[in-house]
């Protein structure tokens, strides 16, 4: 188990081939109360970078990336029928989606967590 981060505010809690993917504290923060989700289709695929869903809240709307390359193997159903989970456990019950990676080398290229800390506070 490796967890990763990005710099548009995804986690990703890489497990053997599949990852699993939410915003992370200082995403929810930024946002405020998340009233809606929009996930991706399961058995999609995407590229990195590409945007695979969207998070509304109260202030604002933001696209959520793809962290890696893949599939889509899981979507949080919970978090479409509750989407305060995403502010109450960013890092738990509130994950987006599950992605099988096509490209792991693209992982060694995403933040450890004190990288990810010294790139927010600056964010």
């Amino acid at each position: 188990m490796s967890i990763k981060y990005t710099e548009d505010h995804e986690w990703l809690n890489i497990e053997g081939d599949t990852a699993t993917v939410g915003i992370t504290h200082h995403a929810q923060d930024a946002l405020g109360d998340v009233v809606f989700v929009d996930l991706p289709a399961v058995g999609a695929t995407f590229a990195q970078k590409d945007v695979a869903g969207v998070v509304e809240s109260v202030k604002a709307a933001a696209d959520v990336y793809m962290p890696v390359s893949g599939e889509i193997t899981e979507v949080n159903e919970a978090l479409r029928a509750d989407p305060a989970l995403a502010n109450t456990d960013p890092l738990g019950a509130g994950w987006f989606f599950k992605v099988k990676l096509s490209d792991a080398s693209q992982t060694a290229a995403l933040l450890d967590e004190t990288a990810y800390n010294a790139f927010s506070q600056n964010a």
